[in-house]
C-alpha cells in the first residue's frame, strides 16, 4: 500500500467576529459582534495569484480548494506546504504561501485570463474552465425529499457566525442527510472553495454528496459543486440563467428557494425522489 504525502498545512484560524459597538435607533449604545473580513493573498512559488476577502476559519483549506478549483493544481502530491501568516503582509494583510516541489506548468498562462463573478466578496474563475465541461462526469446519485427536508432543518439548527453577526455566507457538504461540514465566509465561492479543499484532503468518495449554499446558485456554483463531483446543489435562495443553463449542461440537480418545506427543483429532476405528502403542513420530519 502506497503511503500518501500530504502537503503541510498550518492552522491558522483567525478570530471569526470582532466585538463593536453600535448606537440603535432609540439612541442607545449596543455590544455587537461583526463578521472579521480580513485580506489573505495566495502566493505560489513567490508569484501572486489572487487576494482573498475571507473570515479566515480554515485558509489553508481555502487556498488548497481555491487552487483546485481553478485547476491550478491537479494532484496534493505536487504542494509541499501552504503556510499562512496573518501578520505578513502589507496594510495589516495575510499572506498563503504555496510551495511547490517542482513548480507549476503553464502558470502564468492559466492565470493570465480571469473572469470576475457575481457576488459579495467577488469571485473568480479562470476563463479556460469554460472549456471543459464535457469531462466532469456527475455520480448518478439521488436525494428524497424527506432527506431534502432533514438537510433544510440541519441548517435551521447549525450554530453560525450568520446568527450571532449576520453578514456571511454558509456552505456545507452532506452525504445523503448527514452533515459532514459546515463552513461559512465573506463569499459563498469562498466558503465552497473551503469545502473543495477539506474534500480533497480527506480523499473520500462519497455515495450520494449534496452541496448546500445560503447564496443564489450562479455559474460558478454550479461549476464548483460539479469540480468536486457533487451532482445536487441545494439554496435557500434562487438560480441565475447562467446557473440553469450549465446546471443543465452538466447534469446537476439544482434546488432553490428551499426553506421549511417549499422549494423549487430547477433542473436534473431525475435526481430528486419526490414525495408530495410530506409537504402538507401537519407532517413533522424528523
Amino acid at each position: 500500500m502506497t503511503h500518501k504525502v500530504l502537503p503541510h498545512l498550518t492552522q491558522a484560524k483567525a478570530p471569526l467576529t470582532r466585538a463593536i459597538t453600535a448606537i440603535n435607533e432609540h439612541g442607545a449604545v449596543q455590544n455587537i459582534e461583526v463578521p472579521a473580513e480580513r485580506a489573505l493573498t495566495v502566493y505560489v512559488d513567490k508569484k501572486e495569484i489572487v487576494t482573498l476577502m475571507t473570515l479566515g476559519a480554515y485558509p489553508e483549506w481555502l487556498v488548497l480548494g481555491y487552487l483546485r478549483n481553478q485547476r491550478l493544481v491537479e494532484q496534493l502530491n505536487e504542494m509541499e506546504s501552504i503556510t499562512v501568516d496573518w501578520d505578513a503582509g502589507e496594510a495589516g494583510a495575510g499572506v498563503a504561501a504555496v510551495k511547490t516541489k517542482n513548480g507549476l506548468q503553464n502558470l502564468a498562462e492559466k492565470t493570465q485570463h480571469r473572469v470576475v463573478t457575481t457576488g459579495c466578496g467577488q469571485g473568480s474563475v479562470f476563463g479556460d474552465l469554460m472549456q471543459n465541461l464535457d469531462d466532469l462526469q456527475m455520480p448518478e446519485s439521488q436525494i428524497t425529499q424527506e432527506q431534502l427536508y432533514q438537510i433544510i432543518n440541519a441548517i435551521r439548527l447549525q450554530e453560525s457566525t450568520y446568527k450571532s453577526a449576520g453578514s456571511v455566507h454558509g456552505c456545507a457538504l452532506f452525504n445523503h442527510q448527514s452533515l459532514q461540514l459546515f463552513v461559512e465566509d465573506v463569499g459563498r465561492h469562498n466558503a465552497i472553495d473551503t469545502l473543495a479543499g477539506w474534500m480533497w484532503l480527506q480523499d473520500i468518495q462519497f455515495d450520494a454528496p449534496v452541496f448546500y449554499t445560503t447564496g443564489r446558485l450562479t455559474s460558478e456554483m454550479v461549476l464548483k459543486s460539479a469540480q468536486m463531483h457533487v451532482p445536487i446543489v441545494v439554496s435557500r435562495s434562487g438560480i441565475t440563467e447562467m446557473g440553469f443553463v450549465m446546471a443543465e449542461q452538466l447534469n446537476v440537480c439544482t434546488i432553490g428557494r428551499a426553506t421549511n418545506k417549499h422549494f423549487l427543483c430547477y433542473t436534473a429532476g431525475h435526481r430528486l425522489v419526490h414525495q408530495p405528502h410530506l409537504a402538507q403542513s401537519s407532517i413533522k420530519i424528523t
